[in-house]
């Protein structure tokens, strides 16, 4: 009988002036880019977050410390590909991948498809298995005031 788990990832960070704005493994034209140790892809690291959970392996933190210069300006896609071989090699399989972006602007409509070729591609599996849909706050928060971009992600694996 198949077992199945859930997990959910949540990922957030601030922009910045002077940095790339890299969503989903996708470079995006914007003014502001988002800060972090790696790349800062909020959305991958979400989605890391998320898969890692569902098969019990921690986090992306866990796997690749923000204190580790290895890691300074990594690309997330590199960071993601590490991290699924790690679920895959307990037995996992991944029956969808959906996450939600958290920005009030550039708006990502015109993205996500890019995003989702791009991350099936890093995790080997079709674009029908990742979900990518995008919401601003309504002006609200920290999102809102375009202080940051937030992103929520949630895995279904089976073995």
């Amino acid at each position: 009988m198949p077992e199945f788990r859930i997990g959910q990832g949540y990922d957030v960070h601030r922009l910045v002036a002077g940095r790339k704005l890299i969503i989903g493994g996708v470079e995006i034209e914007h003014s502001t880019g988002l800060l972090g140790h790696s790349d800062a892809d909020v959305l991958a690291h979400a989605m890391i977050d998320a898969f890692l959970g569902a098969a019990g392996l921690g986090d992306i933190g866990g796997l690749f410390p923000d204190t580790d210069p290895a890691y300074a300006g990594a690309d997330s896609m590199v960071l993601m590909q590490a991290a699924w071989a790690e679920v895959q090699a307990q037995g996992w399989r991944l029956i969808n991948l959906d996450s939600t972006i958290l920005a009030q602007k550039p708006k990502m409509k015109p993205h996500i498809e890019a995003m989702r070729k791009r991350l099936a591609e890093v995790l080997g599996v079709k674009p029908t298995q990742i979900g990518v849909k995008a919401t601003t706050t309504e002006g609200l928060g920290f999102v809102g005031e375009e202080k940051g971009i937030a992103a929520q992600a949630v895995a279904l694996l089976e073995r």
